[in-house]
């Protein structure tokens, strides 16, 4: 709390959250009233993904650029060290923003309000793909520099997921040697994305806050945002509609739409999507074992998780034989 600038005696509350599989999580609140949140990520000594290297870094590459975009609600950046040799270690400081998590409040929502809060969040959402970069990848780099081109970043990334499912032992519904073949034989629909977005990649109901009384809440915050890269702005709709499909929310593309963002539904941007579902659905599958997940958790992953991927590879299936 002295490196983030508050004196001795200023700190009324400190109290750790739950709900995280990876940080932990702190709210602290000081004598003048401002709520923080401090992060503090696992030691690097703990197992982990190739790509989980310097994630901190990239939460406050995003917090930054997205906050200068008027109607994206992010937490405000105070302080952070992302060097975990300092005296302090890695550690985040940002501000807490108002309300509690969508997954929270989801069984409690009319339908109206919902199909409303769905529209709200469809253009915070374009607004945030108006946030662009210098190169497309992850802002830690942890495969190398920014590319050039989406399709050089993008194969990149799960090329080394599925080197970490070989190290980890991971039972996936298909070879690792198989998933990289197909990925290989459909990535030219990769070359269509031309602009590195600021893409989240974890926009699901957990990582989404809202506040206000029933009936008038408002989407007030999007957080835990460690897993952007810069690149194309549909793979934000896999997490989206996690485990279902983003054609099906009429209400979020409606109010994407309204915003500004605009997506043409041809067949490179479904395959690109079915690329993106089997990324995030192997990080859901693969995480698992490095980070120790309890059993009930990875026999959800089994029965949840892994067909999902399995229908994406299916369609990638599809593609690299069209």
């Amino acid at each position: 709390m002295r490196a983030a600038g508050a004196a001795s005696g200023d700190v009324l509350e400190c109290e750790p959250l739950t709900g995280g599989t990876y940080n932990t999580l702190h709210r602290v609140v000081l004598r003048d009233g401002a709520r923080w949140i401090v992060k503090i990520p696992p030691p690097a000594s703990l197992p982990g993904l190739s790509h989980e290297r310097g994630l901190l870094g990239g939460e406050v590459e995003f917090y930054t650029a997205a906050g200068r975009i008027p109607g994206v609600p992010v937490p405000r950046v105070v302080r952070y060290e992302t060097d975990p040799g300092a005296p302090t270690g890695a550690f985040l400081v940002m501000s807490a923003c108002p309300g509690a998590s969508w997954q929270e409040w989801e069984g409690r929502l009319a339908a109206g309000e919902r199909a409303a809060l769905r529209a709200e969040l469809g253009g915070v959402v374009a607004r945030l793909h108006t946030v662009t970069g210098h190169g497309f990848g992850y802002p830690a780099r942890p495969f190398g520099p920014l590319a050039a081109t989406w399709r050089e970043a993008f194969t990149r990334m799960p090329a080394r997921l599925l080197e970490d499912a070989v190290r980890y032992g991971v039972r996936l519904p298909r070879t690792p040697d198989a998933i990289g073949t197909l990925a290989s034989g459909a990535a030219g629909a990769l070359d269509e994305v031309t602009v590195p977005v600021a893409v989240h990649f974890d926009l699901w109901q957990g990582n989404v806050l809202l506040d206000g009384a029933p009936g008038a809440r408002t989407v007030s915050g999007i957080v835990d945002g460690e897993r952007m890269f810069w690149g194309d702005p549909l793979a934000d709709f896999v997490s989206l509609a996690l485990l279902d499909d983003i054609e099906r929310d009429g209400d979020f593309l409606a109010g994407y739409a309204a915003a500004g963002g605009t997506v043409r539904w041809d067949r490179a941007a479904r395959v690109r999507m079915a690329f993106y579902r089997c990324y995030l659905y192997l990080i859901m599958l693969v995480e698992a074992v490095p980070r120790a997940y309890p059993r009930d958790h990875r026999e959800w992953a089994d029965r949840h998780v892994a067909p999902r991927l399995e229908a994406a590879l299916v369609e990638l299936s599809r593609a690299d034989a069209a």
